[in-house]
């Protein structure tokens, strides 16, 4: 009799009943708690509709494809709604709220149950014997450190609503607060076969940024890096470049403004390194609104460009309280700019940068040119325009101090204003070269410089502008 149990309990074990497969894990990695259902779960009873639905218990005829031709009955009459109950261990029981859903990885008409709670949740059916499923639930640690070692983050793309975001949340619709200069590596010959070298580059950087804070533009360094233009080259420009066709010739690229490869076509493509110059506004931008009378003969100030290209207010008139520029506190704060020894700089007309942006490879400054801002200027007058302009501000005080007449201010991309000689915090790059910081401007630079040699400076160069002998009364507006 002893035996006979013994094999009656070895046959129960061997036989085979349906079980839980964990196609798919939790969003919330519940599968492992004893709530949700796991692999090797023994199904002991399926009830499909809500309420008193049609209920299936064990042992399920078929098995497992017997279970399938079920969950296809009920999915093509519209029950997708189920219930599992299922054994763990010997007294063990946990239940799993689903819907029916097509499994496509699985082939024709098979079915696997989604979780209502997580969706990402999926289960399917599998054919065990009762002992392979007490294993299975034996070994649920291991599987935790096997599933942890096998699961692996995933990415991908979602929308994003970019046209609304930056007409909500950008100070100035549709237009960034980072600055930025691009300066070209200088050609040392005529025919601009040959260029000087990236030191010479990134000195002439340094150069632009230091006689721009020594002329008071008040801009500090951000950061430096190398930029990558590609041009076809041919000729002596092809013999006079550094060839890049192998991993050797690698270090010789270290100070090359300009290098060469062929491609597949036989065609020579250079790869002129240029430089990028990034600076911001000490306290950022400030915009002032200046409106116009119909009575206005003028709006009251001068502008004029410096050497580096920034454009700034050079004069205004302080004897007429009924100018556009004096109503608008634009004479107030080119006042306080003076006696900070700083320039009144306009960033912004109307939305649009007026700062210069790019230095040729003749070492010509590409800038706007004041005789078309003032013909401009002018129009807003004639017309009875307001003019919106923003200018630099070298002190965040000022606008709790009563320059409080602009619509809104744009901060820089830096906290807090830094002073010109603080380095940044961050390592460069491979291809970010940070300079040495340049010394603090002397303010007898600035309150020693002729007025009549600021407003000269009105040409970009032989291969700029062409627009000379610049009188002052020219600039007024």
């Amino acid at each position: 009799m002893p035996m006979d149990r013994t094999l009656q309990s070895e046959s129960m074990r061997s036989s085979m009943v349906l079980s839980i497969e964990c196609l798919k894990g939790s969003s919330k990695a519940d599968e492992w708690t004893g709530d949700m259902l796991q692999t090797g779960d023994i199904v002991e009873e399926i009830r499909i509709g809500s309420g008193s639905g049609l209920t299936h218990k064990a042992p399920f005829k078929g098995g497992k494809s017997g279970v399938q031709k079920i969950l296809y009955s009920s999915y093509k009459n519209k029950q997708t709604s189920i219930l599992v109950r299922v054994r763990r261990g010997s007294n063990e029981f946990a239940q799993l709220q689903a819907c029916i859903v097509p499994n496509e990885s699985g082939g024709k008409r098979q079915y696997m149950l989604r979780s209502i709670a997580d969706p990402n949740y999926t289960v399917g059916f599998s054919d065990r014997t009762e002992s392979e499923c007490f294993e299975l639930q034996a070994s649920r640690n291991s599987r935790m450190v096997s599933e942890l070692s096998r699961t692996r983050l995933q990415d991908g793309f979602v929308s994003y609503p970019w046209e609304r975001r930056m007409h909500e949340v950008l100070s100035v619709p549709n237009s960034s607060c980072f600055l930025s200069v691009l300066l070209l590596p200088k050609a040392s010959d005529r025919v601009a076969s040959r260029y000087n070298d990236l030191e010479d580059t990134l000195a002439r950087a340094n150069a632009w940024l230091s006689a721009s804070l020594a002329s008071g533009v008040p801009i500090v360094f951000m950061n430096i890096q190398t930029e990558s233009l590609l041009t076809k080259i041919s000729g002596e420009t092809a013999s006079a470049t550094v060839n890049a066709g192998s991993l050797s010739d690698l270090s010789n690229l270290a100070n090359a403004s300009l290098y060469g490869f062929e491609d597949y076509h036989g065609v020579d493509i250079g790869v002129v390194r240029a430089v990028r110059l990034w600076y911001a506004p000490l306290a950022g931008e400030i915009a002032i609104e200046i409106k116009v009378k119909e009575d206005d003969t003028k709006l009251g100030f001068a502008i004029s460009r410096t050497e580096e290209g920034f454009i700034y207010i050079s004069s205004v008139i302080d004897d007429d309280e009924n100018v556009p520029s004096t109503r608008s506190g634009l004479s107030t704060l080119y006042k306080e700019s003076v006696s900070a020894s700083k320039l009144l700089v306009v960033s912004r007309l109307s939305n649009e940068k007026v700062l210069p942006w790019m230095v040729s490879s003749t070492g010509a400054v590409r800038c706007f040119d004041t005789v078309s801002l003032s013909q401009k200027l002018s129009l807003h007058r004639h017309a009875n325009v307001p003019i919106l302009m923003h200018v630099f501000l070298w002190d965040q005080s000022l606008v709790s101090r009563g320059f409080d007449s602009a619509r809104h201010r744009v901060p820089s991309p830096s906290m807090l204003p830094l002073p010109p000689e603080v380095r940044l915090a961050h390592q460069p790059n491979d291809n970010q070269i940070l300079p040495l910081p340049a010394e603090e401007p002397n303010e007898s630079v600035v309150t020693s410089e002729p007025a009549d040699r600021r407003l000269q400076r009105d040409t970009a160069g032989e291969m700029s502008f062409r627009f000379h002998e610049f009188s002052v009364p020219n600039n007024w507006v």
